[in-house]
C-alpha cells in the first residue's frame, strides 16, 4: 500500500510543476454585458514582461507562473490587474472607463504639431478582493511606493494604448486614403501632424477623419521650405 502511495505522489509532482509554471487562460468580458467578450484586449504578464491579445471571443492565454503580476487592460476600460496565487482558468470582466471631461470642440481647437494640452489622467486605486476559487489576489497598491508603482505602470501601458491607436488611425496608407495625399513628403507630414496622446485623450472618441483633413488643409497652405520640423543636428551644429 505504502508503495502505491509513494508512486502516486511521483506521478502527481510534474503536474503540480506543470500548473506552477504554465499558461494563464480565460476569457475577457464586458463587465456590464456578461455575454459579450471583447476582442483586442491586452493582456500583459508585468513580471515577464510578455504580452498577448484576446482573440475576437475574448479568449486569451498567456504565459505564467505563480507569482507573476498581471493586467488586463482595453481602450475605454478600466485596467485590472490581479497576482497569481495559483493558475485556474481566470474570466476577468472589464469596467467601462468614466470619463467626466467637459466636451472638446475640436472645430475650435488649431491644428497644429505643437498642440499643449494638459494630462487629464487620473487613476483610482483598486480594492483589497481575495478568493481561492479565483486564483488570484487583487491588489490595492494604493499606498506609498506600491502605490506609485502601480500608478507609473496604468500610465505606461494606457500610454502604449494610445500609442497603438494613434498608428491604426494616423499612418500612411490611411492618409494617402482618406485624403488623397499627393507627393512623396508624407513623411514629414507625419512627423508634423501626428496627434500626441494629451491630444487623443483629451477627445474621446477621437475624430482622426476631421483631424487629418483639418490637418493636410493646413499643410497645403505652408510654404514648401516650411513643409518639415525643423532639423535637431542642424541646431546642434549652430
Amino acid at each position: 500500500m505504502l508503495k502505491k502511495f509513494i508512486i502516486f505522489l511521483l506521478l502527481l509532482a510534474p503536474l503540480h510543476l506543470l500548473a506552477q509554471n504554465g499558461f494563464l487562460t480565460g476569457n475577457i468580458f464586458d463587465s456590464e454585458n456578461r455575454a459579450t467578450g471583447i476582442e483586442g484586449a491586452t493582456i500583459k504578464n508585468l513580471s515577464t514582461k510578455s504580452l498577448v491579445l484576446s482573440d475576437k471571443e475574448g479568449r486569451y492565454a498567456i504565459a505564467a507562473k505563480v507569482g507573476d503580476l498581471i493586467s488586463f487592460g482595453m481602450v475605454g476600460y478600466q485596467t485590472d490587474t490581479l497576482y497569481l496565487t495559483k493558475l485556474v482558468v481566470k474570466n476577468v470582466y472589464l469596467r467601462v472607463q468614466v470619463n467626466n471631461l467637459n466636451t472638446v470642440d475640436i472645430t475650435s481647437t488649431k491644428v497644429s504639431p505643437y498642440l499643449d494640452v494638459k494630462d487629464p489622467n487620473a487613476v483610482a486605486a483598486k480594492e483589497v478582493e481575495y478568493s481561492k476559487e479565483r486564483g488570484g489576489l487583487r491588489l490595492n497598491l494604493g499606498f506609498g511606493k506600491n502605490r506609485r508603482e502601480q500608478e507609473k505602470v496604468q500610465m505606461l501601458e494606457e500610454n502604449d494604448r494610445f500609442q497603438e491607436e494613434i498608428n491604426r488611425n494616423f499612418n500612411e496608407k490611411y492618409i494617402k486614403k482618406l485624403v488623397k495625399f499627393q507627393g512623396p513628403n508624407i513623411k514629414d507630414f507625419i512627423d508634423m501632424y501626428r496627434p500626441t496622446v494629451e491630444q487623443v485623450k483629451a477627445e474621446r472618441p477621437f475624430k482622426y477623419d476631421y483631424y487629418i483633413s483639418n490637418a493636410y488643409s493646413t499643410w497645403l497652405k505652408l510654404p514648401e521650405d516650411q513643409r518639415k520640423l525643423p532639423s535637431l543636428l542642424k541646431k546642434d551644429k549652430q
